[in-house]
């Protein structure tokens, strides 16, 4: 007999107090029900359920295998359900947030692609520097820049986040060109408000790491407000590759010490551990992690 099946007509008969219920609720015959709680219990070498003429009992271990049972059934249950809502339409309102910088200048030019191919499907992004609460500012998903905490939610890897060191032509003729992180004290630069880069720059060198505290007359929390500051003149900036992208190219800014690269940001994509995933929810990650994704898998915990 399936073992499977035999569980739940058990847990059935166990939850409606008789074999004769549970034969009604399983549209089957009270005899059948008998024959495969026997089976159980012939493969288990234990009694589970005590039946008279009167009455039935569930014995000591009957209760305890009842509960892992209860437990083994509303897995598999789940599983099917997945099963079956990976095949449904995506449909509704889903909430993202993000990064400013990544939000504005790498998430924006993909999400129309994302909409055309789920024609269902609203996204109402919203984008912070801070560490929102997923959960209790009603999140689906959100994405991290930095190493993450513990607290239980999902997290999948996204390509971590380049970042360039650059300062206008005007900055650099002025106050001339570092050669190395060193010459960084005795130069303006531009600090980040959130995270090490506020008052820190690190940088991989040809023969060794380093860390530079760096002097910040001007501390800003928006990278874009920082990106203005630079192309200005007022100081060095060190912000992600994308943001900078187009004054580089352009040559509002040039790309200083070549030769030591800031350490790259880890970045996540991050929602809740729950044991069914919407179909919305589930089309928006495969799309992120397509378009923005490592070889990791997803892995638990992080700071909400």
């Amino acid at each position: 007999m399936d073992r499977l099946a035999s569980m739940a007509i058990f847990a059935k008969a166990v939850e409606v107090g008789s074999f004769s219920a549970a034969a009604d609720a399983l549209s089957m015959s009270s005899q059948m029900v008998g024959k495969h709680v026997r089976t159980l219990e012939d493969h288990l070498g234990a009694k589970l359920i005590n039946r008279t003429t009167r009455r039935q009992s569930v014995t000591e271990m009957g209760r305890a295998f009842h509960e892992r049972v209860r437990t083994i059934l509303a897995e598999v249950e789940a599983a099917e359900a997945l099963a079956a809502e990976s095949l449904a339409i995506p449909r509704g309102r889903i909430r993202v947030n993000a990064p400013v910088t990544f939000g504005a200048h790498e998430l924006a030019l993909v999400l129309p692609d994302y909409l055309a191919a789920n024609p269902g499907v609203d996204v109402e992004l919203t984008l912070a520097d801070r560490t929102v609460d997923l959960i209790d500012e009603g999140y689906d998903a959100v994405f991290r820049v930095g190493p993450l905490g513990d607290s239980g939610l999902i997290a999948r890897s996204l390509q971590p986040m380049r970042m360039v060191l650059c300062a206008a032509p005007a900055y650099v003729e002025a106050r001339g060109i570092p050669t190395s992180p060193d010459d960084l004290r005795g130069h303006e630069c531009l600090g980040f408000a959130y995270g090490s880069t506020r008052n820190q720059w690190s940088f991989d060198g040809p023969t060794r790491a380093v860390t530079i505290d760096v002097s910040c007359r001007h501390i800003v929390n928006n990278g874009q407000a920082l990106l203005t500051l630079a192309v200005a003149g007022m100081g060095i900036l060190l912000q992600p590759a994308s943001l900078v992208r187009e004054a580089l190219a352009s040559g509002r800014l040039v790309h200083l010490l070549p030769d030591y690269e800031p350490p790259m940001h880890h970045m996540h994509i991050l929602y809740a551990p729950d044991r069914r995933i919407t179909p919305k929810l589930r089309s928006f990650l495969d799309f992120i992690v397509t378009r923005f994704g490592s070889s990791d898998k997803a892995v638990g915990a992080t700071t909400r």
